[in-house]
């Protein structure tokens, strides 16, 4: 028997098969969900702009932010884009949060951010489990920027809280916000100060994957772990740097607050980060970590189709709910004291009238024996006669 030809000299084709994955996946593009969380006014529509390089979201009008102080509930805006680089598109989302920390009373804030990403996990996993899944709407979160005050201290409670809960169900990202306020050692301070804090109470936060094989990969990721939490500046302006230079940035009269110098700030590492080097992999890490955990706990309590049982703590149903008793409590004691005093005016009413009666009970008494003296007068003069 004739044995069979050699296979020709560059393979069967297998070594193809990443060409073939690249075509396919820049024929159908990607998406993208970013979540920013933090207190009004920390630059984190300005950063999403500068990160993207396109104006997402317009600037907030803060002044006019006390007219929505009464709701005291805070919100999720979501906001959509399409963005093209050298004719590979990705659908952009990015979760704003306007209204958290922004109060005296923050119980609670964090609710409807954290029932948000559960609801998109739980839209996901509903949608898998139809006959039909052709077309399945995905806005699972994939990284959650977390803006932190420079107030050059440490994290506040209410960062740590939210932080715990974010971090368990997100890739969490940690950023403290306008880094051009601190000087260079209060900032290294800070970072160290959050690190300890982050470590003390358990706070699951976002580490870029280490590949061995590779040294420069993991050099990087290396890097981009000891830089966290990102010192950012965000700019979308353009300003002329003492050399003549034109870069984005701040103004100041001491010079000028670059947003891609990394002396001054870590914006390159973060863009790095999000887009450059790991999106792949914050997709994945949702997936494969976040989006399972999920239904696997989802999945030991319920059965399959079983809908997923409603909270009933919405912080703004608490409150109303709390009004509503305090209310309640009101009018009962006042209906109680209005009881107690028409029960009042009935035991004076009825005293009046038995002592009335009482009174009257006497006088036919007394007209009782004054009528039997007079009978016996009249029949003691009728016997003399």
């Amino acid at each position: 028997m004739d044995s069979a030809p050699p296979p020709p000299s560059d393979g069967i084709g297998i070594a193809n098969l990443p060409n073939q994955k690249h075509k396919i996946v820049a024929k159908r593009g990607a998406h993208f969900t970013i979540m920013v969380v933090g207190e009004s006014g920390l630059g984190k529509t300005t950063l999403i702009n500068t990160l993207f390089s396109t104006e997402l979201s317009p600037p907030k009008q803060y002044h006019k932010r006390h007219l929505k102080q009464l709701d005291k509930l805070t919100e999720v805006e979501i906001i959509k884009a399409e963005l093209e680089e050298k004719q590979f598109k990705v659908k952009l989302t990015v979760i704003d949060t306007p209204g958290f920390g922004d109060y005296v009373n923050n119980r609670d804030s964090w609710a409807p951010i954290v029932d948000f990403i559960d609801d998109q996990h739980e839209a996901y996993m509903r949608q898998e489990q139809q006959p039909l899944r052709k077309e399945k709407t995905d806005l699972r979160v994939h990284a959650c920027l977390y803006f932190v005050r420079p107030t050059g201290h440490t994290l506040k409670p209410l960062d740590i809280e939210i932080m715990k809960r974010l971090g368990t169900r997100v890739n969490l990202i940690p950023v403290i916000a306008k880094a051009d306020t601190l000087t260079q050692n209060d900032l290294l301070t800070f970072k160290q100060r959050i690190r300890e804090v982050v470590a003390a109470q358990g706070i699951r936060i976002y580490q870029p994957s280490m590949d061995n094989e590779d040294e420069t990969a993991a050099q990087h990721a290396k890097m981009l772990i000891d830089a966290m939490p990102f010192s950012i500046i965000g700019s979308t302006e353009d300003v002329q740097t003492a050399d003549g230079r034109v870069v984005k940035g701040r103004e100041y009269l001491w010079g000028v607050a670059e947003v891609e110098n990394e002396s001054h700030c870590d914006f390159k590492k973060l863009r790095s980060l999000v887009i450059r080097t790991h999106m792949l992999d914050l997709t994945h890490t949702t997936e494969e970590v976040h989006y399972e955990n999920y239904r696997q706990q989802q999945m030991e309590t319920r059965k399959f189709g079983e809908p997923k049982p409603r909270k009933l703590d919405n912080p703004k149903f608490k409150e109303e709910e709390e009004l509503l008793r305090k209310r309640f409590t009101e009018q009962v004691k006042a209906e109680e004291a209005r009881f107690r005093q028409w029960e009042q005016h009935l035991i004076a009413e009825r005293d009046r009238l038995n002592k009335d009666l009482e009174m009257a009970h006497s006088a036919i008494k007394a007209l009782e024996a004054e009528l039997d003296n007079l009978q016996v007068g009249y029949r003691g003069s009728s016997n003399r006669r």
